[in-house]
């Protein structure tokens, strides 16, 4: 198929496919795809590094995708069978990824059948569904490996495309076992892509297990968008009270405006900082590893379509980055702080966050690699995007470590420029953060963190049988609704305009802070007097003249 330069009808797609990519809105091939795609068409492996945004998934599955049509328009192909398989570090990625399969088959359906193994921990409920030998099979390499040895699941004759995608966690999330056990049950011959946002020792690993003679696509050495998309700021912070007094000003004079990622490092944290934004009638919703994967991506559904514009999100996996692989696989067999906690869980990779417009690292980043992936949520496709990070004394080593990985080898990227924000201009406000925090107590945040998980337990579990019947009311389930397990107190929810610093108050809108309107005075007509001043004047003169009555009684005359 012929078409303008530039275009995917230039790359020789299927119409259907042509048809989807249409109405998802993409007008021409992005850099990785308009490299990638016609290479993978020839049948060439491919190792791939593009920055976060820059439309990866597309990259394989549009080739994937054009494969397998072709194959069953093919008189030689007639048995139904698994030819594509795409391992994914995280349940979260899973479901994304199958999203992105199914609005490019949209026209070709009935065609081809993809289904996602990874967010379900029941591999019996699993079983049926690749009993019927689906296209497609998405999957982490725990789950995936799991239904080959149970035989739910066979690829010894049939596969021909392996997708890694994010090929730079699936070690790190301590997966390699898993993998080497995985390759065993694959064919001799298969086609492989590995896409990565970064190469590391970890890619190069899986380089040498999986790709044969692959090309290497090393596009846009910045891994991250440059200063006319991405603008990065840091905030220095003498002590952790300034950070929520920072926070609270960002927040509430709306400095900070349109969607954003708030990113900590623990579980606690996330909850302690929903607390403290709810002492001051700021919604917001949390995403950690506690919660069941369903929620999770509801959740994450949730912001996209712009149901709340604030997500607390814990950055738990990045904790062991700098020891490699080995801490997380300790992780996975029996850490008891891991105890409760999805191991497959991460939102700060590979995610597709829709229209954020900042990122806020308010728990500074444990390593560059963290840094980037989190800062990688925003300024995605076309948009513009801002990450702001707050920095404590302590973390200036990891702050330079950051700063020279923007700035080295070439890169166009510029380096975290200083905020320019006066904290003794907000000093004012500090008492009202000391008053909310004085209410999130240790006993509260512990409260506030059963709550949520017993609550998002009963709507994944006890509700997904008659949301999927009445997928319209899955709308009314919010994420961002109050905990209150520590006492509100309501003269924190308005900033008074007193408050607001002088130099903010053109730009600052502070939420909730509308004043009340006087109800206006009935109009008068000439001659006439207002009926209600008549009324207030009549009764503040009788009010004197019974005073004075009062007066004259109460003082008497002499003898009396």
């Amino acid at each position: 198929m012929e078409g303008e330069a530039g275009s995917f009808a230039h790359l020789g797609l299927d119409a259907r496919l042509l048809q989807a990519t249409a109405e998802l809105g993409w007008a021409k091939p992005t850099l990785i795809q308009e490299k990638a795609i016609p290479l993978a068409l020839e049948g060439k492996d491919l190792l791939a590094r593009a920055k976060t945004g820059s439309g990866k998934t597309g990259a394989y599955a549009l080739p994937l995708l054009q494969h397998l049509l072709r194959g069953k328009a093919s008189a030689l192909v007639v048995e139904q069978a698994v030819r594509g398989l795409i391992l994914v570090p995280t349940k979260e990625l899973g479901q994304q990824v199958l999203q992105m399969l199914r609005q490019l088959t949209s026209y070709c359906s009935r065609d081809l059948h993809l289904v996602d193994i990874s967010g379900q921990a029941d591999l019996a409920a699993q079983r049926p569904i690749l009993m019927e030998k689906p296209d497609v099979v998405v999957g982490t390499p725990s789950r995936v490996l799991a239904h080959l040895k149970a035989g739910s699941l066979s690829l010894q004759d049939s596969l021909e495309i392996l997708v890694l995608d994010e090929a730079d966690l699936l070690f790190s999330f301590g997966f390699e076992e898993d993998l080497k056990s995985l390759l065993c049950h694959l064919p001799k011959i298969y086609q492989s892509f590995l896409m990565s946002a970064t190469f590391n020792a970890d890619v190069e690993a899986l380089k040498e297990l999986v790709l044969h003679n692959p090309v290497t696509l090393k596009l846009q050495e910045s891994q991250l968008p440059d200063s006319s998309k991405l603008s990065q700021f840091q905030i220095r912070c003498e002590t952790e009270d300034d950070k929520f007094l920072l926070l609270y000003a960002l927040l509430k004079l709306s400095l900070v405006k349109g969607k954003v990622i708030l990113f900590v490092s623990t579980i606690d944290r996330c909850y302690r900082l929903k607390l403290f934004l709810e002492q001051f009638s700021i919604p917001a919703c949390v995403l950690n590893s506690e919660l069941p994967v369903q929620s999770r991506c509801h959740i994450i559904s949730q912001f996209n379509r712009g149901f709340c514009d604030y997500i607390i999100a814990t950055d738990e996996q990045d904790l062991g980055e700098k020891e490699g692989p080995a801490r997380g696989k300790r992780k996975r067999k029996g850490n008891k702080a891991a105890k409760g906690k999805d191991q497959e869980y991460g939102v700060s990779r590979g995610i597709d966050f829709q229209n954020v417009s900042a990122v806020l690292n308010f728990d500074f980043p444990p390593s560059v690699e963290s840094y980037i992936h989190r800062a990688g949520r925003t300024a995605r496709a076309d948009n513009p995007g801002t990450a702001l990070t707050f920095v404590l004394p302590s973390e200036k080593a990891v702050l330079a470590e950051i700063e020279a990985a923007l700035t080295g080898g070439g890169s166009d990227d510029t380096p975290l420029r200083p905020y320019l924000f006066r904290m003794e201009e907000i000093e004012g406000l500090r008492y009202r953060c000391r008053d909310a925090m004085r209410s999130v107590t240790k006993q509260a945040i512990k409260e506030a963190r059963l709550r949520e998980i017993k609550e998002e337990l009963l709507n994944s579990e006890k509700l997904k049988t008659y949301f999927e019947d009445n997928p319209r009311d899955l709308d009314l389930l919010r994420h961002d609704k109050p905990l209150h397990p520590a006492i509100v107190k309501p003269h924190l929810r308005n900033v008074p305009a007193y408050l607001v610093p002088p130099t903010l108050r053109a730009v600052a809108q502070p939420l909730g802070s509308k004043r009340r309107r006087r109800k206006p005075l009935p109009p008068k007509t000439r001659g006439q007097r207002n009926p209600l001043r008549s009324f207030r004047c009549t009764k503040q003169r009788s009010g004197a003249k019974h005073r004075s009555a009062k007066h004259r009684t109460a003082a008497g005359t002499p003898g009396s």
